[in-house]
């Protein structure tokens, strides 16, 4: 139940990170991240889509690293919701990128420990 309220937050969340990118060329990434956790919460995700999903992110977040660590604080980011300047602007989305790639490890922990419940379950009937 606790997973279900969190996966619902987190559908919340990149939905509302889809709207506010009206301005941006990349609001894939948080449109993906939404459809894994509806797929979740149907039951119709497979592990390999949030690990794929997850490894993009966590990618692009490392490709970004180098740009921002070190020459902006945690806090400008939540300063103001303008943009202040690219580095800003760049650790935010790296932050964004982050949060994706950690809730998709989540689901896909969620998603391997479900399928090896319903692998034992099947084993039980037999």
């Amino acid at each position: 139940m606790v997973f279900k309220v969190a996966n619902c937050l987190m559908i919340a969340a990149f939905l509302f990170s889809v709207a506010v990118q009206y301005n941006d060329p990349d609001p894939i990434r948080w449109m993906l991240a939404a459809l894994a956790c509806v797929l979740k919460l149907r039951g119709r995700l497979s592990w390999y889509f949030p690990a794929a999903l997850g490894a993009a992110a966590l990618g692009w977040a490392a490709s970004i690293a180098p740009r921002v660590i070190g020459k902006t604080t945690f806090g400008d980011m939540f300063q103001s919701f303008e943009m202040i300047n690219s580095v800003v602007e760049e650790a935010r989305e790296m932050g964004g990128l982050l949060i994706v790639a950690a809730w998709m490890g989540v689901l896909v922990v969620v998603s391997k420990d479900d399928k090896t419940a319903e692998t034992r379950r099947h084993g039980e009937e037999s």
